[in-house]
């Protein structure tokens, strides 16, 4: 199965609607700290609702953490940015990836870039900036597991 991982989230409204997603697909979910609020804030709590129950969340204390674990599992980063040249329908998902998500008020930084086993965009309307995150999740998460099978 696929995985969603959210670098350094901002909004929790955004992570909490990500995680509510991920609970109906049963897609787990990484999140690279430090976020920009508390993981247990209430404001997350009522945007996941009591989905939060259902999903598998795993918390990294900092990107190596990440990093290390992503290279003990060998689990291939896949990172969606608008500075990606391949159109994520245009990327062959594998199961296993874990598709990288960033901040929503700066992305990620050039060394995350780098790490990237590969880097997708949405293609949007010149002139547009980005997608809510979570509406990039959905589409990206979508097309993926539309390519790696149905959901359990």
């Amino acid at each position: 199965m696929l995985r969603l991982a959210l670098y350094q989230p901002d909004i929790p409204q955004n992570t909490g609607t990500i995680l509510r997603m991920a609970a109906c697909l049963d897609v787990a979910v990484d999140i690279i700290e430090p976020a920009g609020f508390d993981v247990s804030d209430r404001h997350l709590r009522r945007s996941g609702l009591d989905y939060l129950d259902h999903v598998a969340i795993t918390r990294h204390r900092s990107w190596a953490a990440f990093s290390q674990w992503r290279t003990e599992t060998g689990t291939r980063l896949v990172l969606a940015t608008t500075a990606g040249a391949l159109p994520y329908t245009a990327f062959a998902f594998l199961p296993g990836d874990c598709i990288l998500l960033g901040r929503e008020s700066a992305g990620v930084p050039a060394s995350v870039h780098e790490a990237a086993d590969a880097r997708i965009v949405i293609p949007i309307r010149e002139g547009m900036r980005s997608l809510n995150i979570a509406v990039a999740a959905a589409m990206i998460l979508g097309e993926g597991l539309r390519q790696v099978g149905p959901i359990p």
